[in-house]
């Protein structure tokens, strides 16, 4: 067992919380649901860019690769200034819904760099322009724009030409689990020496100023242990840190910095024209490193918010480094050759000496030795650091989250009363939920809230290194606070009555399989727990998206925002409902997960025998749904094309196919699983079940396929599509004229490209069209796209179906690929080729070009720029650029696990 082994296991136990501190920052409070208080629910005009600097946040904070606490009540991050900008760099910088001709985007370049579970080690980039940045031509130029043109980001306005930029790269190590060190690198990229002001931040969240709880915490500065430099040494400031949750700890700053002391404040003079609380409030650093007002900082040296100023002037081509550590352990001076400081206590090690560098290069190696086991070993090293940034994403996504909609609601006691219109507007039948926790985030700026089904994603390629901590994930969305009474998982903080596909029974199952496998040990109480809370859920779903009782499910957009030919979670135009091909086949899914966890739990319990036999039948009838009731109008396999369809319901009873390839006629394939004998036999109850269903339910037999499987005995397949459907599907599938693309399966059929699908209702004609970039809609907010790019979760699903499919057929069912060349393979090597056209989006290729880089010829050739890699939302259906929120390590992390299970030829 290796050393972060080890503080997982301490972790675990409670021995030792090695996770209590971590990059739980969001990377943007400003614009979210949870701080707008306006009267019709205008998030982001409500609460700003420009006001984020002057207003206290209400429910987190946010910051420049920070860290927090597991609760936030003390939070550290960096702040910037080039010396032109208007304003200091606090947090990172993009365009609201509103601005951006694609929706929201951040206009920011950072990556994050490593991270190992327990946060012992972590490092980030920011790469920060020497010029004034450009946010008004960046929002101008962008809100010019339609939507068919390209969005104009930070490298189209020239702030990064003649390489005028510093790279200013953080990096964490934990001496102890309250011993933080912090280490701090900027290099100057450009022609010339060029000046930085560098100011570490660290605050409290504001909790005193809402009438609910008057407790102040308190910032000072350290006397005691501060020192001038002289021969042998640099100097010393500290900042003595109080609060009532933690008592004291010190952040010790190397060096001599003048410390800015202010409070997190709102400065409501400047922002509304009244009385400030406080005489110094949130802006008061900016205002006294930008506009040289001296008065804006607290002279007494004490505060709620706090920054070490510190002046570089950095040689072209070179480095400055400062250090500064975040410790529970008491300081104090002492003098060697010179003043020196230590731990008060014995062995009185000093806090900068030669320990502090060994133990970054500890834990360095230690993340290396971690992750060395995570890649099969003929990878290649450029895969293992995809592989390895993948990983490091996904920690560095996780956020504090916090919100309580009855308090949202109603207002806090100090506040102004809440308009009466929020009390009958959004999210306000979700009173139950009261959120504070540490979330995993599909992108902590575009996305800063959980969303359900990306967080079932999320928990794949967590569970290869932390499956405590993807258990955790899964668990919290199905606990009483969040969870609705009436069964519905809470979708994302927009809409939390909105519908995401039923995924997070597959992902509970995927994640106790993954465990198992890794530590040889299944988690059963984890699996007994989530699958009670899941038949909540599924009876929700049962009750509430099968509108005609027929097994005929809606549900919405269900997360496909765009891809339908109407908005498929408002009213249709032409009156009547959809009955869903994707709705529908999530739930015969679902069925089908709940009935292998069923299984599981019945080995040793065989009271779950009953309930694994109602998921089984469940599944044939929706099966039989789909697919056997052509007499009713009802069958969503239209026979002539050999293809799933959404169909039209109206009103007077008519029924007609929405005739769109997409993704919604793939999903069927996703409801597969295999009933192996040794199972079945060691459950009577259940065979005899069983027996007696098929035996009753003629039709029942279409859906259970059998085969005999030498020395395994009787092998049963349970799948939605039978074998000609298959063979049918697949010809679309692995069509390169059609969904294959060279980087995975395309959402949109590209058949669509030149044969829009169009619908005329009342004299208007929806149309869809194959769009391989990005929407040219406003549907769904038109920041995302489901009419033709690249997603990585349901490509993922796909693969997963594939394997299945063959672990039943075998080598006797083979497909051609690509369709039309003849060339026949196995369901498992077409899984394969898909892996492997996924993984090629983010590994340079022989011509030493990243496909997710498209046409950015920084990040294509430049060596400080091009192995930074971007984890993007989507992915360009045609050539695999990266599109959409490019810090969507969340479910893009999936790639990971591709690395891991698929590495032949990476």
């Amino acid at each position: 067992m290796n050393a972060e082994q080890k503080r997982l296991e301490e972790s675990r136990d409670r021995k030792s919380h090695w996770k209590r501190w971590g990059p739980y920052l969001s990377e943007r409070q400003w614009g979210t649901v949870r701080e707008d208080y306006s009267e019709h629910g205008t998030a982001w005009d409500f609460f700003p860019h420009d006001h984020a600097r002057s207003r206290t946040y209400r429910w987190g904070e946010d910051g420049i690769m920070g860290i927090s606490d597991r609760r936030q009540l003390v939070c550290f991050a960096l702040a910037m200034w080039n010396g032109k900008d208007p304003i200091l760099k606090e947090r990172l910088f993009g365009l609201t819904g509103n601005e951006g001709n694609h929706g929201e985007d951040v206009k920011e370049y950072y990556f994050y760099l490593d991270s190992t579970p327990t946060h012992s080690y972590m490092k980030a980039l920011y790469k920060y322009p020497q010029s004034e940045f450009p946010y008004g031509k960046l929002v101008e130029e962008n809100r010019r724009r339609g939507k068919n043109a390209p969005e104009y980001e930070l490298l189209d306005t020239g702030v990064f030409d003649e390489n005028r930029y510093f790279d200013v790269t953080t990096e964490y190590a934990k001496a102890g689990v309250e011993d933080i060190l912090i280490k701090i690198t900027v290099t100057n990229h450009g022609p010339e020496h060029a000046e930085l002001t560098l100011l570490p931040t660290v605050w409290f969240r504001n909790t005193w100023s809402w009438g609910r709880d008057d407790y102040r915490p308190q910032l000072r500065a350290a006397e005691s242990l501060a020192f001038k430099q002289e021969p042998g040494t640099v100097g010393s400031r500290a900042i003595e840190i109080e609060h009532k949750a933690y008592g004291k700890r010190w952040l010790l700053c190397e060096g001599e910095p003048k410390l800015l002391f202010t409070d997190n404040e709102t400065n409501a003079r400047k922002l509304f024209g009244s009385e400030n609380r406080t005489p110094y409030v949130k802006d008061g650093i900016n205002d006294y490193v930008v506009q040289g007002e001296h008065g804006a900082v607290n002279p007494q040296q004490r505060g709620t918010k706090v920054a070490a100023l510190y002046k570089l002037r950095i040689a072209k081509g070179t480095s400055a480094t400062i250090r500064l550590r975040l410790t529970d352990h008491e300081p104090r001076v002492v003098r060697m050759s010179a003043p020196r400081l230590v731990l008060a206590e014995p062995p009185k090690t000093e806090m900068f000496g030669e320990a502090f560098e060994s133990i970054f290069v500890a834990r360095q190696k230690e993340a290396n030795e971690f992750y060395s086991t995570r890649a099969p070993k003929d990878v290649s090293e450029d895969a293992r650091n995809v592989q390895r940034q993948a990983f490091a994403g996904l920690f560095w996504s996780k956020q504090f989250y916090h919100f309580d909609i009855r308090t949202w609601l109603e207002g806090d006691p100090a506040g102004p009363p809440p308009p009466e219109s929020r009390k009958k507007g959004r999210n306000q039948e979700w009173l139950n939920l009261y959120n504070a926790d540490i979330i995993s985030m599909p992108d902590k700026w575009e996305y800063p809230w959980y969303a359900a089904w990306d967080l079932a994603f999320h928990c794949i390629p967590l569970a290869q290194i932390d499956p405590d901590f993807a258990k955790e994930q899964l668990t919290l969305l199905l606990r009483e606070w969040y969870m609705h009474p009436n069964g519905q998982l809470p979708a994302y903080e927009w809409a939390f009555g909105d519908v995401n596909p039923p995924v997070h029974a597959w992902a509970a199952w995927r994640v106790y399989k993954i465990e198992k496998r890794i530590r040889g040990k299944a988690d059963r109480e984890f699996l007994e727990s989530v699958f009670h809370k899941l038949l909540l859920n599924f009876t929700w779903w049962v009750n509430r998206k099968d509108a005609e009782g027929m097994n005929i499910f809606q549900g919405g957009f269900l997360g496909l925002d765009n891809i339908g030919v109407f908005d498929r979670s408002a009213p249709l135009p032409t009156g009547g409902h959809l009955e869903q091909s994707d709705g529908t086949s999530w739930m015969g899914m679902y069925c089908l997960n709940m009935l292998a966890i069923s299984l599981e739990l019945a080995s040793e319990n065989p009271a779950y025998e009953s309930v694994a036999s109602k998921f089984l039948e469940h599944f044939v009838h929706i099966a039989h749904a789909m697919n056997h009731r052509r007499s009713e109008g009802i069958e969503l396999w239209d026979r002539q094309d050999g293809f799933y369809y959404d169909v039209l319901h109206l009103p007077n009873g008519e029924r007609h196919y929405l005739k769109v390839r997409s993704l919604v006629g793939l999903i069927p394939l996703l409801a597969v699983e295999t009933l192996e004998q040794d199972i079945v036999d060691k459950l009577p109850g259940f065979k005899r079940r069983m027996q007696w269903f098929i035996d009753n339910h003629p039709d029942g037999a279409n859906h259970i396929e059998i085969t005999e499987v030498p020395g395994k005995g009787t092998r049963r397949l349970l799948s939605l599509v039978d074998r000609d459907q298959l063979s049918s599907v697949a010809r679309y599938l692995l069509d390169e004229s059609e969904f294959l693309s060279p980087y995975g399966i395309r959402a949109i059929s590209r058949f669509h490209k030149d044969n829009p699908y169009v619908l005329s209702v009342n004299g208007s004609d929806h149309r869809v069209d194959y769009e391989p970039a990005e929407s040219s809609t406003g549907l769904f907010g038109g920041n995302s796209n489901w009419r033709g790019p690249i997603w990585f979760p349901i490509n993922f699903l796909l693969i997963e179906s594939l394997q299945k499919f063959h672990h039943f057929y075998g080598d006797n069912f083979s497909v051609e690929l690509p369709t039309g060349s003849t060339k026949r393979v196995s369901l498992w090597d077409a899984a394969a080729e898909i892996s492997r056209r996924l993984t090629r989006i983010f590994l340079r290729a022989n011509d030493s070009r990243r496909p997710v880089f498209g046409g950015q010829e920084k990040f294509q050739t430049d060596a400080t720029w091009r192995d930074h890699i971007c984890f993007h939302e989507y992915f360009h259906g045609d050539n695999g650029a990266g599109i959409g929120a490019s810090h969507q390590t969340g479910w893009t992390s999936l790639v990971a696990k591709l690395i891991e299970q698929a590495a032949s030829g990476m």
